[in-house]
């Protein structure tokens, strides 16, 4: 399956832009602690919210097929840059490093092994498996 998405600046500051994803019409742009004008999330905030999003269905399709009981399903996710000094399996020091921090609540009274379960689930929704694999981006200039 092919994913397009179209991105046009547009809208009262430099960085403020009109993304096109099917029939659907979002707003992208930089707060204003980045010199953008707020009219909307930024990339990064798109970034993760396709891995909040994709967890959230994957984990709904999950307990729908196996008839557990749940409540709402929700994800926060943050995105933060960290020095890599921060990390004890990084190869340099002197870099920074993307961390992703992914919360999940389930309404429901699950034991451990469901826990467990739903956790694994997650790690399986496909914008993860697009982050955690190896990409390549081609770029073209028309």
């Amino acid at each position: 399956m092919t994913t397009s998405v179209t991105v046009e600046e547009a809208g009262p500051g430099q960085f403020a832009g009109i993304v096109k994803a099917g029939r659907h019409v979002l707003s992208v742009d930089e707060p204003f602690s980045a010199e953008g004008t707020d009219t909307g999330p930024g990339p990064y905030e798109y970034l993760v919210a396709a891995l909040a999003a994709c967890t959230t269905m994957t984990l709904r399709m999950y307990v729908k097929r196996k008839g557990w009981a749940v409540g709402r399903i929700s994800c926060v996710v943050t995105h933060d840059h960290v020095h890599a000094e921060d990390c004890a399996d990084c190869e340099s020091k002197d870099v920074k490093l993307d961390r992703i921090t992914r919360t999940i609540r389930v309404e429901a009274d699950l034991d451990d092994e469901r826990r467990q379960r739903l956790l694994d689930i997650a790690n399986k929704c496909p914008v993860h498996r697009t982050l955690t694999s190896k990409i390549t981006v081609e770029t073209r200039l028309d």
